[in-house]
């Protein structure tokens, strides 16, 4: 059942102090949406760090967050297509192009998904170990990551 409406419900307090009050309502609702559908324990004020592996709970809390804004992903994403990603992107492209190059040198070309989880933790925990590795290769690759991207970028404006 709905809950009943309040006052407040149809209040809007500018929190842009824009005076704008399409912004001022869209504020509220982010405002209000912040704690929506979390569990107490597992809320905003105590996320996991980013070291660490998300337990049952905060998994399927973090996939009914993202179901609920998957909208706004979306919408992110077709931006962020539209523009040349910049340095920072690129570089976590190639981080993640060196990274995959050693999990498929240690898997023997398995796919990632069709290992246990035990297996990919282990794997993720060597990883780990070989950052420098990592990072040096990931260096190598950025002249190519660039280039491909800047390739990805002029196909689009011929094609258009």
């Amino acid at each position: 059942m709905a809950k009943p409406m309040s006052l407040k419900t149809f209040l809007n307090v500018d929190y842009t102090q824009t005076g704008d009050e399409f912004q001022a309502t869209n504020a509220k609702k982010r405002k209000r949406d912040v704690g929506a559908g979390t569990d107490a324990e597992y809320s905003s004020t105590n996320p996991p760090s980013k070291d660490e592996a998300l337990n049952v709970q905060q998994r399927l809390a973090r996939g009914r967050s993202l179901k609920k804004n998957k909208a706004k992903i979306a919408m992110g994403r077709k931006r962020a297509a539209r523009k040349v990603a910049d340095i920072d992107t690129l570089r976590k492209r190639a981080t993640k192009q060196a990274r995959n190059t050693f999990l498929k040198k240690i898997t023997k070309d398995v796919p990632k998904d069709e290992l246990s989880l035990a297996r990919r933790q282990s794997i993720e925990k060597r990883l780990d170990k070989m950052k420098p590795k990592i990072d040096k290769l990931a260096k190598k690759l950025l002249p190519k990551v660039r280039k491909s991207e800047l390739e990805r970028k002029r196909g689009k404006k011929s094609s258009d």
